[in-house]
């Protein structure tokens, strides 16, 4: 039956790759799950969403990451002008790193201490992040937090916040901390072996709220997509994992994340 020959097909397909060059083995992988789509009828969805997490997965192990291609940048790696790089839209202090399979950005001058109105940045549509200051670009757009549900006291609720913070991830170090500033650095989570995340918040205490932003310094991009590999929607999580122990509450719709690979 076709059923039983496309089973029979999988260990020839997992056999083959090994053959393969980056570019055709993209099109083979973006081929079969496109395949596992048209075959919904015949299938159960949980097959076919397991069979899509296993190409996923040989993706993400041959092709968006393939030996050294998350290591140091190489010498030949370019400080592209943001004008004149898709990949680095929107972004500042960017370095290219690339080669004909993946493109690797990281961008280092995209804190506060970079704004000359002292507001939090915005995140591209080339970043992996989110900030209450990305108003225009709903995807990465996450509301103020309301410490009233804790405190009315400004000076107890920010207390409370460096300390969740602190001790949100063994790797976290707080790098700038002032009365109404916190910026703090972590290893980024996924993909896998990049540099750090950044995490900031700002204190108004004339409105109860609180404003952060959290984003990857690093984007990966992998020829021909266009977005950056997502990161899980860990920065989304992280907040989300600091703002539930401190109780707070949320001026607004809750952000869902990425459904990006």
């Amino acid at each position: 039956s076709t059923l039983s020959m496309r089973d029979t097909a999988y260990p020839l397909l997992i056999t083959t790759i090994i053959k393969m060059n980056k570019v055709t083995l993209l099109v083979a992988l973006c081929y079969c799950l496109i395949s596992a789509e048209s075959f919904q009828i015949q299938q159960s969805s949980s097959s076919i969403k397991n069979r899509r997490e296993i190409l996923q997965k040989i993706a993400a192990a041959t092709l968006l990451f393939p030996a050294n291609a998350l290591a140091e940048p190489s010498p030949q790696a370019q400080s592209i002008p943001t004008n004149q790089a898709a990949t680095s839209a929107g972004r500042r202090g960017c370095k290219t790193d690339t080669n004909p399979s993946r493109t690797v950005v990281t961008c280092t001058e995209e804190t506060r201490k970079f704004n000359a109105d002292g507001r939090l940045s915005s995140v591209s549509a080339t970043a992996n992040g989110v900030s209450t200051s990305a108003v225009k670009n709903p995807s990465r757009f996450s509301p103020p937090w309301s410490y009233l549900t804790e405190t009315s006291d400004s000076k107890v609720a920010w207390n409370s916040l460096v300390k969740a913070v602190s001790a949100v991830d063994g790797g976290v170090e707080i790098v700038e901390l002032t009365d109404e500033y916190l910026h703090a650095v972590v290893p980024t989570e996924f993909p896998a072996g990049l540099t750090s995340d950044d995490i900031e918040f700002i204190l108004r205490p004339d409105d109860n709220i609180v404003l952060y932003r959290s984003v990857s310094r690093t984007s990966v991009f992998v020829y021909p997509l266009t977005q950056p590999v997502s990161d899980k929607n860990s920065n989304l999580k992280r907040l989300e994992k600091i703002r539930d122990k401190l109780g707070w509450g949320l001026m607004g719709q809750a952000q869902t994340g990425s459904e990006r690979i």
